[in-house]
């Protein structure tokens, strides 16, 4: 079996495949100042809750953002997995090419999204990431990878609200009971859900002046399902679009 990581800044997915079907997957927090052996005994901890043991990991990719724990979670997947994993960096073929200047400042995760996108939908196409920032990619019709936007994310912005605003609670991220919020909370969250909502609405009229008519709207994220249903511009849900990039990538460089 081929367990997929994915290490972001505010959560770390991961998932196991059978072939090209996705069974067991988590999204866990990131946590910065773990140990290998912490990371080690978590992946182990999610595999037995998954009904599964680390002798069934056959291999490993890996994509990730945080520089600080890429070699960590490399050294918990050899000495808890006995495996050395593929990680997606230069060098790595992925089919994608990326014009944007310099390739190496894409973030790893935002070229896997744009393999799987290619893979599945085709391009043209505009990837909508909810994570820790809200990404916007866009690819081409010949899959390339053209460049895209980035705004600060959901999570970071309520957060925002309520340190640098003393009357303001902190609320959970969930779509409020009308847009005219009646109470402090309701309000807070329909700034957040609608303004997200509006932001995504008008970044997507935005690149399809750019990249054309034909252009499908990919989402994927953490945070995805809760823009997801409030707009009809997404046209695919895809919570777990970089674990199945990474399952391609890890296929091509066989």
């Amino acid at each position: 079996m081929l367990m997929t990581i994915d290490v972001g800044n505010t959560n770390i997915s991961l998932g196991v495949y059978q072939g090209e079907k996705l069974g067991a997957r988590w999204r866990v927090s990131t946590d910065h100042h773990r140990m290998p052996d912490e990371y080690g005994l978590q992946i182990d901890g999610l595999l037995k809750h998954g009904g599964l043991s680390p002798a069934d990991i056959s291999a490993v990719c890996m994509a990730s953002v945080v520089p600080s724990l890429t070699g960590v979670v490399i050294q918990a997947c050899q000495e808890y997995l006995n495996q050395d994993p593929l990680v997606v960096d230069a060098g790595v073929k992925t089919g994608v090419r990326i014009l944007y200047e310099p390739p190496r400042a894409v973030g790893a995760d935002r070229i896997v999204d744009a393999v799987a996108v290619q893979h599945f939908y085709g391009g043209p196409a505009c990837i909508v990431d909810f994570g820790t920032g809200t990404t916007f990619n866009a690819i081409s019709k010949e899959g390339d990878y053209l460049g895209g936007a980035i705004a600060p994310g959901i999570g970071i912005a309520a957060e925002a609200l309520f340190q640098r605003a003393a009357k303001l609670p902190p609320v959970d991220l969930d779509t409020p009971p009308s847009v005219i919020g009646q109470n402090t909370p309701h309000a807070m969250q329909s700034g957040l859900i609608f303004g997200y909502v509006g932001l995504v609405e008008g970044m997507v009229s935005r690149f399809r002046d750019e990249l054309g008519p034909d252009m499908k709207v990919v989402a994927t994220g953490g945070l995805v399902e809760i823009i997801a249903r409030e707009t009809k511009v997404i046209d695919f849900v895809a919570p777990w679009l970089t674990l199945d990039g990474l399952r391609i990538i890890w296929e091509m460089n066989q």
